[in-house]
């Protein structure tokens, strides 16, 4: 047997610090030992405390966007070789009131780190849904194609396959003008459950 140890310490001395304290800045430094690939150790920081509160702050008023809808999708054009358009590919943004656009680039990854990239993505496919409906009832944009992003925590959900097909089946567009683009890390987990989940 080969074992590896992870170690988070934190030093104490001067300061009036309760037992409750040092355990748990120990273990804020033992997470940071986790993700920094294992079989190591941190020494706890202030530092470390800022991010995870920065982060806790961050999954908070995530889980108020979801709430207050205040997620947007923008669609950029898709076009083949001579210049037509052939579709779109939706591109998430999130719209607080009374401030910036923010990109993916500063929520996806906490949105994954604690569940909500679930339920954001099903509102992503919602909406892709509801907009390849419209575009369906207009002759100019009925051939459009729409290409939505899925998560792999997405992907993986029992029920993904029935919720895209329910969706097809309720919003009545045509599948084909459907592409759900997979990250490689979606790809590689679970390869059968893969196969079976893209074959329904």
């Amino acid at each position: 047997y080969y074992i590896t140890s992870s170690i988070g310490l934190t030093l104490f001395g001067d300061e009036e610090s309760s037992i409750d304290v040092l355990l748990k800045k120990s273990d804020i430094a033992l997470y940071e030992a986790k993700r920094s690939g294992r079989n190591t150790y941190r020494i706890f920081t202030p530092e470390m405390q800022a991010s995870i509160d920065s982060s806790t702050s961050l999954v908070d008023a995530l889980r108020r966007a979801l709430q207050n809808n205040e997620f947007t999708l923008y669609y950029q054009p898709q076009v083949n070789e001579t210049g037509h358009v052939m579709g779109a590919e939706a591109l998430l943004r999130w719209t607080p009131p009374n401030a910036e656009i923010i990109s993916p680039l500063t929520f996806i990854a906490a949105a994954e780190e604690s569940g909500l990239i679930v339920p954001i993505g099903d509102w992503v496919v919602e909406q892709c849904f509801r907009q390849l409906q419209r575009w369906q009832q207009r002759p100019d944009t009925s051939g459009l194609k729409l290409s939505i992003n899925i998560s792999a925590d997405q992907f993986h959900q029992a029920d993904f396959a029935t919720k895209i097909c329910d969706g097809i089946k309720r919003f009545n567009i045509n599948p084909n003008r459907i592409t759900l683009e997979l990250t490689e890390s979606a790809v590689l987990q679970r390869v059968d459950q893969v196969v079976q989940r893209m074959l329904e």
